[in-house]
């Protein structure tokens, strides 16, 4: 009896220390830094080859213009074989993004960001920069990128000049 009169009031005890605990209210940041935290996230995802992490921040149905020169890629699956066949390539890599510009406008929003990436590719190092725009739509409580535009920037150097064969001289 004793043992259930001590349950009853430590169950009672427990209640009321719940009702006395405040919830914290979830804190949701910005559409903007959300969006800006996402593109983070994806980038790691992309960076270690993890497929699932980097599908959750894909629309199955993402539109992809890659910085190689191919047609858009059209749907999660056509993008994830090009990237699967691309990592098969890679050795380490980093990839560091800067100067990223976020616009929001209601459910639908563009970020552009530039990127410089360095890593080994086929056993030899290999390093690129350039820039990405990507259209995202919010789809529930998530944004998803629905198209992704991505082009690496070719320094152009000034060419080497050619020299000119020697002109005979005509004779006087």
């Amino acid at each position: 009896m004793l043992l259930a009169a001590e349950a009853a009031w430590s169950g009672q005890h427990k209640a009321k220390d719940k009702k006395d605990e405040k919830v914290a209210p979830e804190i949701r940041l910005p559409d903007a830094d959300e969006i800006d935290r996402e593109i983070s996230e994806m980038l790691g995802a992309w960076q270690v080859g993890d497929v699932n992490l980097l599908h959750s921040h894909y629309a199955d149905t993402v539109t992809v213009v890659s910085g190689a020169y191919e047609p858009p890629l059209v749907g999660w699956q056509k993008y994830l074989a090009a990237y699967q066949r691309q990592r098969e390539r890679l050795g380490p890599v980093r990839l560091d993004r800067r100067n990223t510009f976020v616009s929001v406008k209601g459910d639908v929003a563009w970020a552009a960001y530039q990127w410089e990436f360095v890593a080994t590719v086929d056993g030899r190092p290999a390093s690129a920069h350039g820039q990405t725009t990507l259209i995202l739509e919010r789809r529930g409580d998530r944004w998803l990128i629905v198209h992704n535009h991505t082009s690496e920037i070719c320094e152009l150097k000034n060419p080497e000049p050619v020299p000119r064969p020697a002109q005979p001289k005509p004779n006087p």
